[in-house]
């Protein structure tokens, strides 16, 4: 958009360009810079433009774009120009992804080379590997508590080393996404080190203050994110003589987004990663961006607007990179965090769907899908040009945030079913098998999140223990339900590792005085690659998962209805244990995937008729697409086995 203020100051900067840059080649940066200007300006002076310095400082924000402009690669130039022309190919259904502790995964980044063929045996095709950035020895807060944006930690590699894995994964067409922490540093960050030493500078960095009437004031509004571990909000800093703003840990000092000199420091960071090779950045924690006295600090409006700004910036510079919201929020504001008032993602193409991962943990409990059902019609359309990221299990704990309104619609008291679900997973229930345990537990509020793997949830590790064959088949089969279901609901679904293969709580972590205070260490396994080698072995667990898995990924991928493009029906069958929505074509009327789930350990009937059309193929019959069989009809009534699905279309 043209518009006369934003563009003569564009002009004025193009001036003053210092020569190394402006007698480069910048033809494709020009292009993109001049159609996103006036938005970038507009941003750029909605959150700055009072200060005295605001010139200087637009100044150095195009800079900072142009000279990671100039050293992009041109491998990745082609690729930016690639993905421009074919602008939804991240809405495809032939994206499948696996998050992973590099460490936990294969040892170190050399050894995720040498796994690769792991990743093309399952069909998994992106990956993204958990924070690898350099962090302290002790407290890192498993590697969100970063002390060099720009080096990898030696514990897990060397640069070189993850440069050679990401040409590696370029080569067998696998995406590489990466985190970049944006709202905290370590303690032990150069920029806080400086702040201690009395660097005014660097103080304004973070929230720095001499007293603790600012504080005070702040916690007024302000919740507890970790009560038990690091209560209030705030942290005395005896080398500064100042309190520091840390919301997570004493460890994590909160940025001040406030002065543009931080976002501008963290857009070249994130431009730095783009030019490593990164195709997706997860930006962490993007909720807290903004903080405000009188307000809770979380989904601030201005955390909107430095997000709109920075995918202004990448997409001048590296607009084939997508970007990740890790924003666990509730679900009114989750969509909030593609962009509002739009129809293409304005802040971030990608969002957790943490909304739908609780609903399915509350399905698994209960039997049945009552609250499922209803979370999901609360649940706001996404923007077109925007994707969910669908999981079951990731590196953090469950925690239950649905909405009070759809609990009682469900039928239940919000906070007595909460704590049903808490008593539930972490085996405190009669009727549980459930090993999990709690984390983040607040006596105040009686309030609690979970912790544990996977297989250890559904009872797993549990029937293991007992050696009973009918509850561990039980449990694969909700292994397996529960990822059909991120596999076909639309978006990218979300493997987390070790769960393909029946992973259970890790209790070691117990044994680490840096990690036993923190109950998410016992989902953050080490693989055993011998128990992996099971996977070849017809009989196992392993196999039993894995292979039905690697299938399910398969047959996804050759759907084309399981394309994200808002192309979903939820439909109520009157069954309060059955799960079931339908996925059509948008182009192609009639052509579409009836997904039916059950989640009750016994079978379920559901009359054809309620389904409407999608009960009643017009030329053929009705076939599950997973398994490739006729799926068992009695006189009109679908028969759904316990705790088993069907992607059933017309053949």
């Amino acid at each position: 958009m043209y518009e006369q203020i934003s563009h003569s100051l564009l002009n004025d900067i193009l001036n003053q360009i210092k020569p190394e840059i402006s007698e480069q080649d910048l033809r494709h940066f020009y292009t993109r810079l001049g159609a996103n200007f006036y938005a970038i300006h507009s941003l750029f002076e909605r959150l700055y433009g009072k200060r005295d310095d605001f010139n200087e400082q637009a100044l150095r924000l195009v800079e900072t774009m142009a000279r990671k402009y100039i050293k992009r690669p041109e491998h990745l130039r082609q690729i930016d120009l690639d993905r421009e022309k074919d602008y939804n190919w991240f809405l495809s259904q032939k994206w499948v992804g696996m998050a992973l502790y590099s460490n936990g995964f294969a040892g170190d980044l050399k050894g995720m080379c040498d796994h690769l063929n792991y990743f093309n045996e399952l069909g998994v095709n992106m990956v993204h590997i958990m924070p690898i950035m350099r962090c302290p020895e002790g407290h890192s807060d498993g590697g969100y508590a970063v002390s060099d944006f720009r080096e990898i930690d030696d514990r897990v590699g060397t640069l070189e080393e993850l440069q050679q894995l990401a040409d590696e994964m370029r080569g067998r067409e696998i995406l590489l996404a990466l985190d970049v922490v944006l709202n905290h540093t370590s303690d032990e960050h150069e920029w806080a080190q400086r702040a201690r030493a009395g660097d005014s500078k660097y103080q304004d960095y973070y929230y720095t203050f001499e007293n603790r009437h600012v504080p005070d004031m702040f916690e007024q509004s302000m919740p507890e994110i970790f009560p038990q571990t690091a209560p209030g909000n705030f942290t005395w800093d005896e080398e500064m003589g100042r309190w520091v703003m840390t919301v997570f840990n004493n460890y994590q000092w909160d940025l001040n987004y406030s002065n543009p000199s931080v976002f501008i420091e963290m857009l070249d960071v994130i431009l730095y990663w783009a030019n490593k090779g990164v195709d997706i950045l997860r930006l962490d924690a993007v909720a807290f961006l903004w903080k405000k006295i009188g307000s809770t600090c979380q989904n601030e409006r201005e955390a909107h607007l430095i997000l709109q700004l920075l995918k202004d910036c990448c997409q001048v510079t590296a607009p084939g990179v997508l970007f990740i919201a890790e924003a666990i929020v509730a679900p009114v504001e989750v969509t909030k965090y593609f962009g509002e008032d739009a129809v293409i993602a304005k802040e971030c193409e990608i969002a957790y769907n943490a909304t739908y991962m609780a609903l399915l943990w509350d399905a698994v409990a209960t039997k049945n899908a009552k609250l499922l059902n209803q979370g999901i019609k609360s649940l706001p359309v996404k923007l077109e040009r925007a994707t969910w990221l669908n999981y079951v299990r990731c590196h953090d704990d469950i925690g239950l945030g649905f909405d009070d309104q759809d609990i009682v619609q469900a039928g239940y008291e919000p906070f007595g079913h909460r704590k049903f679900l808490i008593d539930y997973f972490t085996g405190r229930f009669d009727d549980s098998h459930a090993r999990g345990v709690p984390f983040g537990e607040n006596e105040k509020t009686g309030d609690a999140r979970i912790s544990g793997s996977l297989a250890s949830l559904v009872g797993l590790q549990y029937a293991q223990e007992i050696g009973d064959p009918q509850a561990i088949q039980d449990s694969v089969n909700l292994i397996l339900l529960l990822h059909s279901l991120i596999l076909s609901f639309g978006g990218i679904p979300l493997l987390y590792y070790g769960d393909e293969i029946g992973t259970v709580n890790d209790d070691s972590y117990l044994n680490d005085p840096h990690k036993m205070d923190d109950s998410r260490w016992v989902h953050r396994p080490f693989i055993d690659w011998e128990k992996a080698e099971r996977r070849n072995v017809p009989g196992t667990v392993e196999y039993s998962i894995f292979s039905a898995l690697k299938r399910m990924i398969a047959v996804h991928k050759e759907v084309e209805v399981f394309a994200d493009f808002n192309n979903r029906e939820l439909i109520d069958v009157g069954n309060p244990h059955l799960f079931v929505f339908g996925r059509y074509n948008l182009h192609r009327q009639g052509e579409g995937v009836l997904v039916v789930a059950n989640f009750d350990s016994k079978p379920q009937a559901m009359n054809l008729d309620d389904v409407g059309s999608w009960g009643r193929p017009q030329h053929g019959h009705l076939i599950d697409l997973y398994t490739g069989q006729s799926p068992e009809i009695f006189k009109d009534t679908l028969v759904i086995p316990g705790f088993s699905f069907y992607w059933l279309c017309e053949m």
